[in-house]
């Protein structure tokens, strides 16, 4: 990597209630493209947005060789900003227009802007997207809006892009958008992602872990392969720590045995007087020191034996893993659950809603009037308070429920402890993820429904996996929109809508959205 772009020294950084997420944290972003990973809540988000701005780091420090653009992965949570907003333009564009209405004194404000319009422009048409700079981003889809704040980073052209989840909520065609742009980005970008098709287009991988960091030149695919060599070696190092300690157990067990014996044969002596008294207690002194060397000796083997396990099993990975729980409800198989626009599901079905971005997938998922219990997990997360507890934000949806009950199902969710007292505006896009579908799952009376949009965005590849497991127990009938494909028929879709040109019900997936 050629000389850094970002450098972090001494990087800490806390919540207001203390919780740790980075510690004491030394890195450099070199001048290439690289990808930010790690499990949902490592401090992924947060160290984005330390390096941006927005946030103050506690302790530390961070560097940038020039301006930074920062593409949050929330992008799409304020519905009234407007386009040019959300481009990052308007204030440069509102000096421009004052300067062509006279206003000499706005011209320094404009800067290298004189074309600002015509770029956006032109970067709006690249991403198919509609050229009204007025437009507000609460009609836009939320992929629409992640390509549109993409297009302000290229229109601004900062010496560093930050990238949060770029691809969360974009179909195919978009994607293949993003990827081209990435491939061919004019400057360091810095991007978080679980999307493996982005993460082959990186120069290196930065992996984020219990407060610490580790470099891997390459690729995702080539970061995989040195992990798995690396905890294929820990795990035999384990093996051969474990064989070790039994073996010293065995050899202190052994010596033991034979000090005992020595003392017995001692005291044998004594008892009889074989030999004279003076010979007999310096013998059993000089015993009873060589005993005790002994036994020392093969104590402190034995304790290295148990720090080497120790110091091996630690470098073998173990991380938490969510669990989902879904309600035990069930749905009889003759039992209407949701009718629209003359479809039906009836009983446990599970169906796939395919669309391009802003075919209306959100939009028909928030018309539907189920006629059983249901629970809705919305694309933008926008459902919690950002200034209630976690706690507050998930008993509001059963406010009759037992407080350690919701405390047991936010800890499934790897949300415990003082975790639960956090404000939801702390939290990352993962973390909230798993606040919401806890509130969903929670919430009272428990879902016959579920009514899904795009369930695997801010997940880790794990997590994915968790997620599909428990979707496919589900006994209840289940609508998901996603443009995950494989997401989709892992769950058991079986039955396919397609919203493009009005919803119909479409054979399978293939050429949709």
């Amino acid at each position: 990597m050629s000389s850094p772009a970002v450098v972090c020294s001494g990087l800490s950084f806390s919540w207001p209630d203390g919780t740790p997420v980075l510690r004491d944290l030394d890195l450099a972003f070199g001048a290439c493209r690289t990808g930010l990973v790690g499990a949902n809540g490592s401090g992924k988000s947060t160290l984005l947005r330390l390096v941006a701005g927005r946030l103050a780091p506690g302790a530390g420090t961070v560097h940038t060789a020039g301006d930074v653009g920062y593409l949050p992965q929330d992008v799409a949570l304020d519905p009234r900003r407007t386009v040019a907003e959300l481009l990052g333009i308007a204030e440069q564009r509102a000096a421009l227009h004052a300067v062509e209405a006279g206003d000499a004194s706005a011209v320094p404000a404009v800067g290298d802007g004189w074309d600002v319009e015509e770029r956006a422009a032109a970067e709006l048409a690249r991403f198919g997207l509609p050229v009204d700079l007025e437009r507000a981003v609460g009609t836009l889809s939320g992929g629409e809006a992640v390509l549109t704040g993409l297009a302000g980073l290229l229109v601004r052209r900062p010496a560093v892009a930050l990238l949060d989840e770029p691809t969360n909520n974009l179909d195919r065609r978009a994607r293949e958008l993003l990827y081209d742009a990435v491939a061919g980005w004019p400057g360091v970008l810095v991007v978080v992602s679980h999307d493996r098709e982005l993460l082959e287009l990186v120069d290196a991988v930065v992996e984020l872990r219990d407060g610490g960091v580790r470099l891997f030149g390459g690729t995702l695919s080539q970061y995989e392969a040195q992990l798995a060599v690396e905890q294929e070696a820990a795990q035999r190092l384990v093996r051969v720590a474990e064989t070790g300690l039994r073996r010293e157990r065995r050899q202190l067990a052994d010596a033991r045995v034979a000090l005992d014996r020595r003392a017995r044969y001692a005291a044998t002596d004594h008892a009889n007087k074989r030999r004279p008294k003076v010979i007999m207690n310096q013998r059993r002194q000089e015993a009873q020191v060589s005993a005790g060397k002994y036994r020392i000796m093969h104590e402190q083997r034995l304790a290295g034996a148990r720090a080497e396990l120790r110091a091996a099993e630690a470098a073998v990975r173990d991380d938490d893993r969510i669990r989902i729980d879904l309600p035990g409800t069930a749905l009889p198989a003759g039992r209407t659950a949701v009718e629209v626009d003359g479809l039906v599901v009836r009983g446990p079905e599970r169906i796939g809603l395919l669309g391009g971005n802003g075919s209306g997938k959100t939009t028909l998922l928030r018309r539907l009037a189920p006629a059983v219990p249901f629970a809705y997990l919305p694309q933008r997360l926008d459902v919690l308070d950002d200034a209630a507890p976690v706690l507050d934000a998930v008993r509001a949806a059963a406010p009759d429920a037992d407080p350690q009950r919701v405390r047991a199902g936010l800890a499934r969710f790897l949300v415990h402890d003082d975790a639960v007292d956090r404000r939801v505006g702390t939290l990352s896009g993962g973390e909230r993820f798993r606040v919401v579908l806890a509130r969903l799952l929670l919430a009272e009376p428990p879902p016959q429904l579920l009514l899904l949009d795009e369930p695997t965005n801010n997940l880790d590849l794990d997590s994915v996996e968790r997620l599909t497991e428990a979707l496919r127990a589900f006994r209840g009938a289940v609508v998901v929109a996603s443009h995950d494909l494989p997401f989709l028929w892992r769950i058991g879709c079986t039955r396919w809508w397609n919203v493009e040109s009005g919803l119909r019900e479409v054979s399978g997936p293939t050429g949709a959205g």
